[in-house]
Protein backbone atom coordinates (compact mmCIF):
# COMPACT_ATOMS: atom_id res chain seq x y z
CA UNK A 1 0.00 0.00 0.00
CA UNK A 2 0.79 3.37 -0.67
CA UNK A 3 0.70 6.31 2.32
CA UNK A 4 -1.87 7.65 0.07
CA UNK A 5 -3.92 4.26 0.50
CA UNK A 6 -3.66 4.85 4.16
CA UNK A 7 -4.79 8.30 4.24
CA UNK A 8 -7.62 7.30 2.00
CA UNK A 9 -8.93 4.65 4.55
CA UNK A 10 -8.37 7.37 7.27
CA UNK A 11 -12.42 7.38 8.42
CA UNK A 12 -12.45 3.45 7.19
CA UNK A 13 -9.61 2.84 10.05
CA UNK A 14 -11.82 5.03 12.82
CA UNK A 15 -14.93 3.14 12.08
CA UNK A 16 -13.04 -0.19 12.78
CA UNK A 17 -11.14 1.35 15.93
CA UNK A 18 -14.66 2.48 17.66
CA UNK A 19 -15.77 -1.29 17.03
CA UNK A 20 -12.65 -2.44 18.90
CA UNK A 21 -12.67 -0.52 21.74
CA UNK A 22 -16.42 -1.30 22.03
CA UNK A 23 -15.68 -4.69 21.90
CA UNK A 24 -12.53 -4.92 24.53
CA UNK A 25 -13.12 -6.17 27.88
CA UNK A 26 -11.27 -4.39 30.00
CA UNK A 27 -10.47 -5.20 34.41
CA UNK A 28 -11.62 -2.37 36.17
CA UNK A 29 -10.05 -0.73 38.68
CA UNK A 30 -10.66 0.58 42.14
CA UNK A 31 -7.40 3.17 42.22
CA UNK A 32 -8.46 6.80 42.89
CA UNK A 33 -6.17 8.27 40.38
CA UNK A 34 -4.56 12.25 40.69
CA UNK A 35 -2.45 12.22 37.94
CA UNK A 36 -2.35 10.63 34.06
CA UNK A 37 0.73 9.93 32.30
CA UNK A 38 0.79 9.13 28.19
CA UNK A 39 3.79 7.41 26.84
CA UNK A 40 4.46 7.50 23.20
CA UNK A 41 6.82 8.72 20.41
CA UNK A 42 6.23 9.84 16.54
CA UNK A 43 3.21 8.27 15.28
CA UNK A 44 1.88 6.72 18.16
CA UNK A 45 3.30 8.98 20.87
CA UNK A 46 1.46 12.31 19.04
CA UNK A 47 -2.19 11.18 19.51
CA UNK A 48 -1.37 11.40 23.35
CA UNK A 49 -0.35 15.19 22.55
CA UNK A 50 -3.96 15.81 20.96
CA UNK A 51 -5.90 13.58 23.28
CA UNK A 52 -4.40 15.93 26.30
CA UNK A 53 -5.60 19.05 24.20
CA UNK A 54 -8.85 17.99 23.78
CA UNK A 55 -9.95 16.78 27.08
CA UNK A 56 -7.33 18.93 29.31
CA UNK A 57 -10.14 21.61 30.24
CA UNK A 58 -12.83 18.68 30.97
CA UNK A 59 -11.06 16.68 33.60
CA UNK A 60 -10.48 17.24 36.84
CA UNK A 61 -6.83 15.49 37.15
CA UNK A 62 -3.35 16.57 35.21
CA UNK A 63 -2.34 14.53 32.13
CA UNK A 64 0.82 14.70 30.96
CA UNK A 65 2.60 13.49 27.66
CA UNK A 66 5.90 11.94 28.10
CA UNK A 67 8.18 11.20 24.95
CA UNK A 68 11.44 10.21 26.41
CA UNK A 69 13.30 6.99 28.39
CA UNK A 70 12.20 8.86 31.48
CA UNK A 71 9.28 9.87 33.48
CA UNK A 72 8.05 13.08 35.93
CA UNK A 73 9.02 12.30 39.51
CA UNK A 74 5.24 12.20 40.45
CA UNK A 75 4.55 8.75 38.63
CA UNK A 76 3.38 6.26 42.14
CA UNK A 77 0.46 4.30 42.78
CA UNK A 78 -2.02 6.85 41.85
CA UNK A 79 -0.97 7.55 38.53
CA UNK A 80 -2.56 5.86 35.11
CA UNK A 81 0.05 5.40 32.86
CA UNK A 82 -1.06 4.09 29.16
CA UNK A 83 1.86 3.17 27.27
CA UNK A 84 1.45 3.43 23.14
CA UNK A 85 3.48 1.80 20.89
CA UNK A 86 2.34 0.95 17.83
CA UNK A 87 5.25 -1.77 17.10
CA UNK A 88 4.98 -2.32 20.66
CA UNK A 89 8.55 -1.86 19.94
CA UNK A 90 9.89 1.77 20.52
CA UNK A 91 12.61 1.57 23.27
CA UNK A 92 11.62 4.71 24.97
CA UNK A 93 8.08 3.47 25.54
CA UNK A 94 9.72 0.53 27.37
CA UNK A 95 12.49 2.28 29.11
CA UNK A 96 9.76 4.86 30.53
CA UNK A 97 7.44 1.68 31.48
CA UNK A 98 9.44 -0.21 32.92
CA UNK A 99 10.45 3.12 35.29
CA UNK A 100 6.53 3.28 35.65
CA UNK A 101 6.33 -0.43 36.95
CA UNK A 102 8.82 0.21 39.92
CA UNK A 103 6.87 3.44 40.83
CA UNK A 104 3.20 1.04 40.86
CA UNK A 105 1.62 2.84 38.47
CA UNK A 106 -1.79 1.51 37.07
CA UNK A 107 -0.66 0.28 33.15
CA UNK A 108 -2.65 0.06 30.36
CA UNK A 109 -1.07 -0.44 27.23
CA UNK A 110 -2.24 0.21 23.50
CA UNK A 111 -0.34 -1.93 20.56
CA UNK A 112 -0.57 -4.43 17.64
CA UNK A 113 2.31 -6.71 19.52
CA UNK A 114 5.62 -6.45 20.00
CA UNK A 115 7.61 -6.35 23.76
CA UNK A 116 4.87 -4.20 24.87
CA UNK A 117 1.99 -7.00 23.94
CA UNK A 118 4.25 -9.07 25.69
CA UNK A 119 4.49 -7.18 28.83
CA UNK A 120 1.11 -6.60 29.12
CA UNK A 121 -0.20 -10.15 29.28
CA UNK A 122 3.23 -11.23 31.22
CA UNK A 123 1.56 -8.57 33.90
CA UNK A 124 -2.35 -9.19 33.19
CA UNK A 125 -2.35 -5.50 32.04
CA UNK A 126 -5.16 -3.70 30.31
CA UNK A 127 -4.46 -3.54 26.49
CA UNK A 128 -6.55 -3.04 23.34
CA UNK A 129 -4.79 -4.42 20.63
CA UNK A 130 -5.42 -2.65 17.07
CA UNK A 131 -4.15 -4.06 13.61
CA UNK A 132 -0.83 -4.80 12.44
CA UNK A 133 0.99 -4.53 9.02
CA UNK A 134 0.85 -0.45 8.34
CA UNK A 135 3.61 2.29 9.20
CA UNK A 136 2.29 3.64 12.47
CA UNK A 137 1.44 7.56 11.12
CA UNK A 138 -0.67 5.72 8.91
CA UNK A 139 -2.75 3.72 11.53
CA UNK A 140 -2.86 6.82 13.57
CA UNK A 141 -6.54 6.72 13.49
CA UNK A 142 -6.50 2.97 15.69
CA UNK A 143 -4.56 4.65 18.70
CA UNK A 144 -5.42 7.93 18.62
CA UNK A 145 -9.41 6.30 19.26
CA UNK A 146 -8.24 3.56 21.81
CA UNK A 147 -7.34 6.20 23.83
CA UNK A 148 -10.15 7.88 24.42
CA UNK A 149 -11.57 4.32 25.34
CA UNK A 150 -8.88 3.42 27.51
CA UNK A 151 -9.58 6.78 29.53
CA UNK A 152 -12.87 6.29 29.69
CA UNK A 153 -12.51 2.94 30.80
CA UNK A 154 -10.78 4.22 33.97
CA UNK A 155 -13.42 6.90 34.26
CA UNK A 156 -10.77 9.95 33.60
CA UNK A 157 -14.21 11.25 30.73
CA UNK A 158 -17.27 9.63 29.75
CA UNK A 159 -18.11 8.61 26.81
CA UNK A 160 -19.58 11.36 24.85
CA UNK A 161 -16.19 11.36 22.85
CA UNK A 162 -18.17 8.13 20.77
CA UNK A 163 -20.81 10.71 19.19
CA UNK A 164 -18.01 13.20 18.40
CA UNK A 165 -15.98 10.55 16.44
CA UNK A 166 -19.25 9.56 14.32
CA UNK A 167 -20.12 12.81 13.49
CA UNK A 168 -16.01 13.22 12.62
CA UNK A 169 -16.46 10.24 10.59
CA UNK A 170 -19.75 11.32 9.00
CA UNK A 171 -18.05 14.95 8.25
CA UNK A 172 -14.91 13.87 6.55
CA UNK A 173 -16.99 11.52 4.12
CA UNK A 174 -18.84 14.29 3.34
CA UNK A 175 -15.98 16.72 2.76
CA UNK A 176 -13.89 14.24 1.28
CA UNK A 177 -13.39 15.77 -2.26
CA UNK A 178 -13.17 19.40 -0.72
CA UNK A 179 -10.87 18.69 1.50
CA UNK A 180 -8.39 17.19 -0.99
CA UNK A 181 -9.15 19.81 -3.21
CA UNK A 182 -8.17 22.45 -0.60
CA UNK A 183 -4.88 19.94 0.41
CA UNK A 184 -3.48 19.89 -2.81
CA UNK A 185 -3.65 23.60 -3.48
CA UNK A 186 -2.01 24.02 -0.04
CA UNK A 187 0.22 21.83 -1.04
CA UNK A 188 1.13 23.74 -4.17
CA UNK A 189 1.65 26.88 -2.25
CA UNK A 190 3.89 25.23 -0.12
CA UNK A 191 6.29 23.26 -2.86
CA UNK A 192 9.92 24.76 -2.39
CA UNK A 193 8.71 26.46 0.54
CA UNK A 194 9.87 26.27 4.37
CA UNK A 195 6.46 25.60 5.67
CA UNK A 196 5.62 27.80 8.91
CA UNK A 197 2.75 26.36 11.34
CA UNK A 198 0.82 28.29 13.25
CA UNK A 199 -2.46 27.27 15.43
CA UNK A 200 -4.49 28.55 18.68
CA UNK A 201 -3.14 27.15 21.84
CA UNK A 202 -4.91 24.00 22.70
CA UNK A 203 -4.49 22.80 18.87
CA UNK A 204 -0.80 22.04 19.24
CA UNK A 205 -1.14 18.50 19.21
CA UNK A 206 -2.46 19.20 15.19
CA UNK A 207 0.32 21.12 14.84
CA UNK A 208 2.88 18.82 15.76
CA UNK A 209 1.55 15.84 13.44
CA UNK A 210 1.32 18.34 10.12
CA UNK A 211 4.62 19.09 11.02
CA UNK A 212 5.81 15.36 11.77
CA UNK A 213 3.42 14.45 8.63
CA UNK A 214 5.41 17.00 6.35
CA UNK A 215 8.68 15.60 7.77
CA UNK A 216 8.21 12.23 7.25
CA UNK A 217 5.68 11.76 4.35
CA UNK A 218 7.17 14.64 2.01
CA UNK A 219 10.52 14.46 3.64
CA UNK A 220 10.72 18.67 4.29
CA UNK A 221 12.01 20.73 7.32
CA UNK A 222 9.20 22.99 8.63
CA UNK A 223 7.91 24.62 11.81
CA UNK A 224 5.36 25.35 14.24
CA UNK A 225 4.46 27.36 16.96
CA UNK A 226 1.50 28.77 19.26
CA UNK A 227 -0.68 31.36 19.65
CA UNK A 228 -0.52 33.35 21.95
CA UNK A 229 2.77 32.03 22.68
CA UNK A 230 4.63 33.34 19.76
CA UNK A 231 3.31 36.97 19.81
CA UNK A 232 5.52 37.41 22.89
CA UNK A 233 8.85 35.80 20.93
CA UNK A 234 8.52 34.87 17.31
CA UNK A 235 6.77 37.12 15.77
CA UNK A 236 9.90 39.62 16.22
CA UNK A 237 11.76 37.17 14.27
CA UNK A 238 9.45 38.04 11.27
CA UNK A 239 12.47 40.57 10.31
CA UNK A 240 15.26 38.36 8.90
CA UNK A 241 15.99 35.17 6.75
CA UNK A 242 12.52 35.24 5.56
CA UNK A 243 12.95 33.94 2.61
CA UNK A 244 11.02 31.13 0.78
CA UNK A 245 8.94 30.93 3.85
CA UNK A 246 4.61 29.71 3.91
CA UNK A 247 2.50 30.59 6.63
CA UNK A 248 -0.04 27.97 7.01
CA UNK A 249 -2.88 28.66 9.99
CA UNK A 250 -5.03 26.23 11.10
CA UNK A 251 -8.18 27.59 12.62
CA UNK A 252 -11.46 26.94 14.17
CA UNK A 253 -14.58 28.48 15.27
CA UNK A 254 -13.97 27.19 18.78
CA UNK A 255 -10.75 28.93 19.47
CA UNK A 256 -10.20 31.33 22.13
CA UNK A 257 -11.97 34.79 20.91
CA UNK A 258 -9.20 36.58 22.06
CA UNK A 259 -6.77 34.66 20.51
CA UNK A 260 -8.81 35.01 17.14
CA UNK A 261 -8.24 38.80 17.20
CA UNK A 262 -4.58 38.24 18.00
CA UNK A 263 -4.24 35.69 14.62
CA UNK A 264 -6.25 38.13 12.79
CA UNK A 265 -3.53 41.09 13.68
CA UNK A 266 -0.67 38.61 13.64
CA UNK A 267 -1.25 38.08 9.95
CA UNK A 268 -1.27 41.56 8.79
CA UNK A 269 2.25 41.99 10.32
CA UNK A 270 3.35 39.14 9.07
CA UNK A 271 2.09 40.17 5.34
CA UNK A 272 4.63 42.71 5.42
CA UNK A 273 7.44 39.92 5.19
CA UNK A 274 5.24 37.30 2.69
CA UNK A 275 1.93 36.69 0.69
CA UNK A 276 2.78 32.84 1.05
CA UNK A 277 -0.34 33.17 3.84
CA UNK A 278 -3.27 30.20 3.82
CA UNK A 279 -5.76 30.10 6.19
CA UNK A 280 -7.41 26.63 6.55
CA UNK A 281 -10.84 26.53 8.72
CA UNK A 282 -11.89 23.35 10.35
CA UNK A 283 -15.40 22.24 9.82
CA UNK A 284 -17.40 20.58 12.52
CA UNK A 285 -18.79 21.68 15.86
CA UNK A 286 -16.78 20.09 18.04
CA UNK A 287 -12.94 19.77 18.84
CA UNK A 288 -12.96 16.23 18.05
CA UNK A 289 -14.44 17.35 14.15
CA UNK A 290 -12.21 20.00 14.07
CA UNK A 291 -9.02 17.97 14.89
CA UNK A 292 -9.84 15.01 12.41
CA UNK A 293 -10.71 17.48 9.63
CA UNK A 294 -7.65 19.63 10.19
CA UNK A 295 -5.52 15.99 10.68
CA UNK A 296 -6.71 14.65 7.43
CA UNK A 297 -6.39 17.17 5.26
CA UNK A 298 -2.88 17.99 6.56
CA UNK A 299 -2.41 14.34 5.60
CA UNK A 300 -3.18 15.05 2.27
CA UNK A 301 -0.78 17.97 2.15
CA UNK A 302 1.66 15.86 3.15
CA UNK A 303 0.97 13.34 0.13
CA UNK A 304 0.66 16.10 -2.50
CA UNK A 305 3.67 17.23 -1.24
CA UNK A 306 5.59 13.83 -1.61
CA UNK A 307 4.28 13.66 -5.19
CA UNK A 308 5.74 16.87 -6.38
CA UNK A 309 9.42 16.61 -4.33
CA UNK A 310 9.44 12.91 -6.23
CA UNK A 311 10.16 11.18 -3.06
CA UNK A 312 8.65 7.71 -1.08
CA UNK A 313 6.31 8.90 1.47
CA UNK A 314 6.46 5.75 3.53
CA UNK A 315 10.20 5.14 3.18
CA UNK A 316 11.91 6.08 6.49
CA UNK A 317 15.67 4.74 5.74
CA UNK A 318 17.48 7.17 7.85
CA UNK A 319 15.07 6.65 11.05
CA UNK A 320 16.17 3.30 10.28
CA UNK A 321 19.73 3.68 9.89
CA UNK A 322 19.27 5.27 13.68
CA UNK A 323 17.97 2.20 15.29
CA UNK A 324 20.52 -0.23 13.82
CA UNK A 325 23.41 1.33 14.76
CA UNK A 326 21.31 1.83 17.97
CA UNK A 327 20.93 -1.53 18.55
CA UNK A 328 24.53 -1.87 18.33
CA UNK A 329 25.32 -0.14 21.71
CA UNK A 330 23.88 -1.43 24.88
Amino acid sequence: MKMKDYINNFTAHLKDALKIGDGTSLKPSKIEFKHVLLCGLGGSGIGGSIVTDIISSKVNIPITSSKDYSIPYFVNKHTLVIACSYSGNTEETISALKKCQKRKAEIAIITSGGKLKDLAEKNSYNKIIIPSGGPPRGMFGYAFTELFYMLHHYKIINNSFIHGFKKGISLLNTEKLAIKQKARALAKKLYNHTPVIYVANGFEGVAIRFRQQLNENSKMLCWHHVVPEMNHNELLGWRTNVKNLAVVYFRNKLDYKRTQIRIDINKKIISKYTKNITEIWSKGDSLIENTLYHINLGDWVSWYLSEMNTVDAIEIDVINFLKKELSKIK
